[in-house]
């Protein structure tokens, strides 16, 4: 089953439920706290919360986000990306626990040929929040999962919310069974890859404040009307019903990693984990990046535009590191813009704009990779003979200030080899850097460690 037709049936069973069909919001959000629109609720949250009154009493939609704060292990799990899409069923103060229960228990079991998604129901374990008695007791009594798959967890793990004042409430996920090939028994209490979360139903009953972490938080009372916000994601979905092992694998995502892999002389599955690795990042950066460009968001070195150029450059390296020296990024955008583009006709649409800025950028940054590669290799490979577990801040300092060499990338390739940065001394001196310059310069050159190796910082530019 394609990922786009996954979609359109969740809009077409919630349709029928005369559920709202609500087109996606940007990834680029309107809420000042957030970069991107990091989940399905994102858009919704004036609703959720009573600010702005609702225009409809339930709703449906597929969400595009972007979510980089796990984006080291993209590629190394089945399920972590940094674009994805959320498909969410929502009810402002209209129904709750048990419609919401009910519903989605209806749309992933129910077959194929009445607009289900024909999922056995051996397969499906549910967790609740500890202390949501209600939610277990619906459970038992409006699904026929036997009581043994319902697993009570703690508030780190079944208790939604931003991690900012808003709405929050307990909430119940849905886990599919991947089988014993996948890892231990014991369902999703567990924490084991063999159990993949692909529903979340938040019961938005409360508003909070005063929170000192995502978990830890002053309940101001209940919410003016009790909600429902819930996220099922299309990838998990996708990778599930087409019979791979990962969201790297599906329909929309797999074309790209195929074309990078014969660009790259590689078989992908066949030959080392680092490499398959290497395919996925890519595969899933590229993605990322064409549906950011899409959403209005440029290459740069600050907020938005700094969290793009990040991804785009770890494609890149990735595609470096794979034996691939030259340019990429116009086969591989227009990859992924045919993969893309029935679910998002815009991608094709726009696509000499969005082009234009990814292969601006890989050209760029080939050049930064041929300057500052060989000098941060040679100083990892000093470092290593030496002894040193540490590169000095200097040095990072030199990669950024003198050939562009953005400090993430160093972190990584220092972490590859075994090393660490000296981050603090490197902040101070990107804080200098920022500070008068009188005084600076004899500074900045009397820093490094090997300053035979270390061109003078010019004091006049």
């Amino acid at each position: 089953m394609k990922t786009a037709e996954i979609a359109q049936r969740f809009l077409d069973f919630f349709e029928k439920k005369n559920h709202t069909i609500v087109p996606s919001a940007s990834l680029v959000t309107d809420d000042p706290a957030l970069l991107f629109t990091v989940a399905g609720m994102v858009p919704f949250i004036p609703y959720l919360s009573g600010v702005v009154p609702p225009p409809y009493p339930r709703a449906a939609d597929v969400q595009k986000c972007i979510r980089t704060n796990d984006i080291e292990e993209v590629g190394k799990t089945p399920r972590h990306g940094t674009f994805f899409q959320m498909l969410g069923n929502w009810s402002f103060g209209d129904y709750f626990k048990e419609d919401a229960i009910r519903y989605a228990w209806e749309l992933l079991t129910a077959p194929e040929s009445e607009g289900g998604l024909a999922f056995d129901p051996k397969d499906l374990w549910v967790t609740v929040y500890e202390e949501d008695d209600e939610a277990h007791e619906l459970w038992r009594t409006v699904t026929p999962l036997p009581e043994e798959r319902i697993q009570r967890l703690g508030k780190d793990t079944n208790y939604w919310s931003t991690g900012l004042p808003g709405p929050a409430g307990p909430c119940s996920e849905i886990f599919f069974d991947r089988g014993p090939d996948y890892g231990i028994d014991g369902g999703p209490a567990t924490d084991d890859d063999r159990y993949v979360e692909i529903w979340n139903l938040v019961f938005m009953q409360y508003e909070i404040t005063n929170v000192r972490s995502k978990y830890d938080f002053d309940i101001v009372g209940e919410l003016p009307a009790k909600n429902i916000d819930t996220g099922m994601g299309l990838e998990r979905i996708a990778f599930i019903k087409q019979g791979v092992d990962n969201m790297y694998e599906t329909d929309q995502v797999r074309p790209v990693l195929d074309l990078a892999a014969k660009l790259a002389g590689k078989s992908y599955g066949a030959e080392s984990h680092e490499d398959d690795v290497r395919l996925r990042i890519v595969a899933d950066h590229v993605r990322s990046s064409l549906m950011l460009l899409a959403d209005g968001v440029t290459p740069s070195n600050e907020g938005r535009g700094y969290i793009l150029r990040r991804i785009m450059r770890r494609a890149i390296r990735s595609m470096r590191l794979l034996g691939v020296e030259g340019a990429t990024f116009p086969e591989l955008f227009a990859a992924s813009r045919d993969a893309m583009k029935e679910s998002y006709p815009e991608v094709e649409a726009d696509y000499a704009r969005l082009s234009a800025y990814a292969i601006a950028e890989e050209q760029t940054f080939l050049r930064t990779l041929a300057a500052g590669s060989a000098i941060l290799d040679q100083s990892v490979a000093e470092a290593k003979q030496g002894g040193d577990t540490t590169l000095s801040g200097s040095e990072a300092f030199l990669l950024h200030d003198t050939y562009g060499f953005p400090i993430d990338l160093t972190l990584e390739i220092a972490e590859e080899a075994g090393l660490t940065v000296d981050r603090g001394a490197f902040d101070q001196l990107m804080q200098e850097q920022r500070t008068p310059r009188q005084g600076r310069c004899a500074r900045a050159q009397g820093r490094h460690r090997r300053p035979e190796r270390v061109p003078r910082v010019p004091c006049a530019r």
